[in-house]
């Protein structure tokens, strides 16, 4: 039989509308990685059927080639004369979330090692209490592991500190106008 020219309008059977979809959702992405094979273009399509139903493809990925279409966007956006990549808003979320979790687990830290502190200077008290107690090997030992623990508490709060720090060099969260 062969193929034969389809006039372009609407079809107006919604069962046969469902089916002429189906069939032309598949040529389009057949065509669609073609010329991503073909040429190595990134390609991403997203149609949506006549119930409401989204259908996507994507080379490499619909959100990969997503990003990227937006990141350029919304450099042109900032400034038209120049593209850059570091524009991606989901990057900078990103970027921007970490800082925040990393910040907030510095905090946390510092607070661990102001309690930790408060808990030596309260086993110093207590050892000092007791002193006629505890022989003159039993309170050197004891010194000296809470010096031990101590260091080892600020020594974790420095590379915390540090680490933030780096961070936000490495960075640079870019704000966003609004």
């Amino acid at each position: 039989m062969g193929r034969r020219k389809i006039e372009m309008k609407k079809v107006m059977d919604s069962s046969s509308r469902q089916v002429t979809f189906s069939k032309r959702r598949t040529g389009l992405f057949k065509k669609a990685n073609e010329i991503a094979t073909l040429c190595g273009a990134e390609v991403a399509v997203v149609v949506f059927s006549p119930g409401g139903k989204p259908f996507s493809f994507g080379h490499p990925n619909v959100d990969s080639v997503a990003d990227r279409f937006l990141s350029q966007e919304e450099a042109k956006e900032e400034n038209p004369k120049k593209t850059d990549d570091r524009g991606s808003g989901k990057v900078v979320e990103r970027l921007n979330q970490q800082l925040a979790d990393v910040l907030k687990q510095l905090e946390t830290e510092k607070k661990r090692g102001e309690v930790i502190d408060k808990a030596l200077l309260k086993a110093k008290a207590k050892a000092g209490l007791r002193i006629h107690e505890r022989s003159r090997t039993e309170l050197v030992k004891l010194e000296r592991s809470l010096e031990e623990l101590l260091e080892s508490v600020k020594a974790r709060e420095s590379d915390m500190e540090a680490s933030s720090s780096l961070l936000l060099l490495a960075n640079k969260p870019v704000a966003k106008s609004g």
